[in-house]
């Protein structure tokens, strides 16, 4: 990443896209309350995306809003970590990838608070409180299926193994950015090695890290997202109420 545009819109990524995925199991959820719960969750993501897409648009200065910036750009100019662009999978995935989003946000925006940067302080004050409730949703279930039936044990130590490979590009360095993301892998592993101790989940080793989603590189599953996601906006450019 590459300047205050270039951070910010990254932000706003890895909120949309995590919003869109959630959004995927909307009367899909186990139970009624978590149905819901989701959505909410989602929501949130949604409003953090518009606060930083709306703010990343007007840094470009191309006359680009939030809406042409989340609809109008191709896979490759997105720059969201590839973690959150991953099909959900089970429910336990799902709860994975958002517990460990969760426990790299809640730190993210809170030194986003108190940044130079008035706009981003705004927004990550606001987004900070909503992230804790999402890393104390995440957390209970990890909990939950981790130290549940060997079932859920089996399937949510799965999914823990699947998903944390991608953790790691969320902390690649970036010094000239308002919040170096390198600064807040301490407090991603405080938060995630309790909790997946009181889960008896075992964490898992170092080795292969994928990345490339800050650069535009992709996996195809974000490809499909997108054409979901925007199916509707570019079939009716410039449509109004």
């Amino acid at each position: 990443m590459n300047g205050p545009f270039d951070f910010t819109v990254a932000l706003g990524d890895d909120a949309l896209i995590a919003a869109q995925r959630l959004a995927e199991w909307t009367t899909r959820a186990p139970e009624m309350e978590e149905d819901i719960a989701l959505a909410n969750i989602a929501l949130d993501q949604l409003g953090a995306a518009r606060l930083l897409l709306s703010y990343a648009g007007e840094l470009e200065g191309a006359g680009r809003d939030e809406d042409a910036l989340a609809y109008l750009r191709d896979d490759r100019e997105f720059r969201n970590v590839l973690l959150v662009e991953l099909p959900n999978g089970d429910f336990a995935v799902t709860m994975a990838k958002l517990f460990f989003l969760a426990a790299y946000q809640v730190p993210l925006y809170t030194a986003l608070a108190g940044c130079a940067d008035e706009r981003l302080a705004a927004i990550g004050a606001k987004a900070r409180k909503e992230s804790s409730y999402h890393l104390d949703h995440g957390s209970l279930w990890v909990k939950r299926l981790g130290d549940g039936t060997e079932e859920s044990h089996r399937r949510m130590q799965a999914a823990v193994d699947h998903v944390w490979p991608y953790t790691h590009e969320l902390f690649v360095a970036d010094p000239a950015a308002p919040v170096d993301p390198a600064t807040l892998r301490q407090a991603f592993d405080d938060t995630v090695g309790p909790v997946l101790a009181e889960a008896t989940l075992s964490r898992p080793e170092g080795g292969w890290a994928p990345g490339g989603g800050r650069a535009g590189v992709h996996t195809e599953h974000l490809s499909y997202l997108l054409a979901e996601m925007q199916v509707l906006h570019r079939a009716h450019p410039g449509a109004a109420w």
